[in-house]
């Protein structure tokens, strides 16, 4: 099997680089463990055993080649084959890298394919795959290109057109050059097939990190579309510019060059036009209708029709931000709050030696890095997270942190890397209606957060739900939502369940799989929701 450390901060590596062959099984089931952070414990209520429900008569646990475990995670596991309030069932595997997925108006789940550059249907009763539509002339090659985020119209009944972007090749300069396109299709559900592309933009900034990539229709009607900030700044792209401040002239509206778009949501109308009602922002209109953003994969509709993105953050304040038009989320001078703790801009691209520098940002910043503090960022029109995972004092150590995680440092760094963002609307599941649930990658969890009735923050501490060693990439609900649906990666590092310090394995349980997690109530106790 491909090994891929994919969408791993600070881990990033090639397809073709990093190339072994492990034998990976496993199940996942639901758990909860103790916030990381906050120093609190969430209370567990004893409830009775339901049956996992196992896929095609599979060992729930089946050996793997190589594995040693610890007695925690041998206990884990037979703790979590033990829980209650939800069956689980591996639905499908070996999926190639998949990134967003939908329940679908059709009643099938969509699933991206990042890496297989296609879209696979899935019936959501028993996991048979429906079909599988290639996405034509997607260009991937790297950690996180390829076919990204998916909506379908709000009249698809009629329609029957769905919006996908992925990355391409632009070969309009000479030299091919990654770019991003949303582009319209419409399904043929005779041939479970799509045709008739239409491109709504093109020439978006494409990158192999931090594309970005999420979108859903608004109850406008609109278009909202998240692009990331590309990697500049960092790593192998550290000398290049951070675009998330920078704003378009009329004249590049005008001439269609979207290179500031980099760090923004957007809000596209159906055609692809510019909305007449978005925010005028530095004198211009354009699509941007929020910008400062570092890498946000998560975007969901609110209860009352705003809209709510995750996004990661640097080495610490992963964040959930409700969007105001024409605000700005600070990046890449504010990561968090405006408060002066761990984060401090290092700006390597400044650096007239920045090819000959290491990058390096949890040590002090070498001559020629310039370095801001976040209350030297005064903009009039900053917008602050409605949570943070986590945010840590001055003067913590990350060299320290990161100690037991060797090369795979940045999992051992307070953030939880979250990689969707979803809103539960049905009354099913007992205390989960109107709440935002939170997928993650290297925590192995999904995180559940209760909104104030006015939406602008968070109410009470966020619950830690379905702890595994596996790396969520994405969730979907039932209609009925009695079933919550999620995807994992294929590889890549998270966080082994143990006693001590915070260590990574890329053992994971059920690797490249699509899982579902049926509610079917708890007698004295909804221990979904602790």
């Amino acid at each position: 099997m491909i090994f891929v450390l994919l969408n791993h901060k600070k881990a990033r590596f090639n397809l073709k680089r990093c190339i072994m062959t492990i034998s990976l099984f496993g199940l996942i089931i639901l758990s909860v463990i103790p916030a990381m952070f906050n120093g609190s414990f969430i209370t567990t209520t004893k409830t009775n055993i339901v049956p996992i429900v196992l896929a095609q008569g599979e060992d729930p646990f089946p050996s793997v080649a190589n594995e040693t475990l610890t007695p925690d995670q041998q206990q884990a596991r037979e703790n979590l084959l033990k829980e209650q309030g939800f069956t689980v069932n591996v639905m499908a595997r070996n999926l190639s890298a998949p990134l967003n997925l939908l329940y679908g108006p059709d009643n099938a789940l969509w699933i991206t394919e990042r890496v297989g550059k296609d879209i696979v249907r899935v019936d959501p009763t028993n996991g048979t795959i429906l079909s599988k539509i290639p996405i034509p002339n997607v260009n991937q090659s790297a950690g996180q290109d390829g076919v990204l985020g998916m909506a379908f119209d709000p009249d698809f009944n009629s329609t029957k057109n769905i919006y996908v972007a992925y990355t391409y090749a632009d070969n309009t300069g000479g030299v091919p050059d990654l770019k991003t396109k949303i582009t319209r299709f419409t399904f043929d559900p005779s041939t479970n097939n799509i045709s008739e592309p239409k491109d709504l933009i093109s020439g978006l900034s494409g990158s192999s990190d931090h594309n970005s990539g999420r979108m859903t229709f608004g109850p406008d009607g609109k278009l909202y579309y998240t692009i990331g900030d590309q990697g500049t700044n960092q790593l192998a792209l550290a000398c290049l510019n951070n675009m998330a401040q920078h704003l378009p002239t009329t004249q590049q509206v005008a001439a269609k060059n979207w290179s500031t778009y980099e760090g923004k949501v957007l809000r596209i109308n159906p055609d692809g036009s510019i909305p007449k009602d978005n925010p005028v922002i530095n004198g211009v209109q354009s699509h941007i209708y929020t910008y400062g953003h570092r890498n946000a994969q998560g975007i969901t509709v609110g209860p009352t029709g705003d809209i709510y993105i995750s996004e990661h953050g640097d080495n610490s304040d992963d964040e959930v931000n409700l969007l105001v038009a024409g605000g700005n989320y600070g990046w890449p001078y504010v990561s968090g709050y405006i408060d002066d703790k761990a984060y401090q801009y290092y700006n390597w691209s400044a650096a007239k030696n920045c090819p000959e520098l290491k990058f390096n940002d949890v040590a002090p910043a070498p001559a020629g890095v310039t370095v801001k503090n976040e209350s030297e960022f005064n903009a009039p029109n900053f917008v602050p997270p409605i949570a943070t995972f986590y945010t840590v004092e001055k003067g913590f150590n990350f060299t320290e942190a990161a100690k037991s995680c060797g090369k795979m440092a940045s999992t051992c760094y307070p953030t939880v890397a979250p990689s969707s963002l979803r809103l539960y609307t049905s009354d099913t599941i007992p205390g989960w209606e109107n709440n935002l649930l939170m997928t993650t990658l290297k925590g192995g969890k999904i995180i559940k957060m209760t909104l104030e009735d006015n939406g602008t923050a968070i109410k009470g501490k966020p619950q830690e739900l379905f702890r595994s060693e596996n790396r969520y990439r994405d969730i979907a609900f039932s209609p009925d939502g009695s079933t919550v649906y999620v995807i994992t990666d294929m590889a890549g590092p998270v966080q082994a369940i143990k006693d001590g310090p915070i260590t990574p394995t890329v053992t994971l349980w059920t690797p490249g799989a699509l899982i579902a997690l049926k509610y079917v109530g708890a007698e004295g106790g909804n221990s979904a929701t602790r």
